[in-house]
């Protein structure tokens, strides 16, 4: 079967994303999946005094190694997002209540989403990228937000922002400015460009 995808293995992406599993797949990318495993609050801890861009670069280079060591010779994809408000920084809700609290603070306000990936080969990283949204949600009323929340259900601690943009998470917003692929946690353009560079991806 004609592949676009030219590499003998797989592109290994440390991630449990949903989304970007979808992206990457639909796009032509062979891909397998290993979740790293990180202590991604510790990480980012240690990545504040830089802010939230440099987290996210940093949590996506870190898991891309940590999975790196277990696959000698191996490309291996990381992948991570933060939010901030201001100088005030959003994680995945651990439930509808902190969801709900998240999108109260968001509401009417303009936040920054940045999505960095990094691959990773023998314990050198090869390739990093970091994009930024400006998303401005509308001042939706409280009526829609309950309804808004019912309707997702579990769903809104799946991302860092509760919302999911390709799903009734657009109802959310009154203006994006930035790449649809970088929302969704996958600057997928830069990404493709440089396997096509390397001889990965047909060109």
């Amino acid at each position: 079967m004609t592949s676009l995808w030219l590499a003998p293995d797989p592109l290994l992406l440390a991630s449990r994303s949903h989304a970007r599993r979808a992206l990457l797949e639909a796009a032509g990318i062979r891909i397998s999946i290993q979740p790293a495993a990180l202590d991604e609050r510790e990480l980012e801890a240690r990545a504040a005094p830089e802010g939230p861009r440099a987290a996210a670069s940093l949590l996506a280079g870190a898991k891309a190694a940590a999975v790196a060591m277990q696959h000698p010779g191996r490309y291996v994809l990381g992948a991570d997002q933060t939010l901030a408000l201001d100088d005030r920084r959003f994680h995945k809700a651990a439930d509808r209540k902190a969801a709900r609290a998240q999108l109260l603070a968001l509401r009417g306000k303009t936040h920054l989403l940045h999505s960095a990936i990094a691959v990773v080969r023998d314990g050198q990283t090869v390739f990093e990228y970091v994009d930024t949204a400006r998303m401005t949600m509308r001042n939706f009323s409280d009526a829609f937000l309950d309804r808004y929340i019912e309707t997702m259900g579990d769903a809104l601690t799946g991302s860092v922002g509760c919302y999911q943009l390709e799903a009734a998470g657009i109802q959310l917003f009154e203006r994006i400015e930035g790449d649809y692929f970088t929302i969704l946690g996958m600057p997928l353009l830069p990404l493709m460009r440089w396997l096509r560079n390397q001889g990965l991806l047909a060109a």
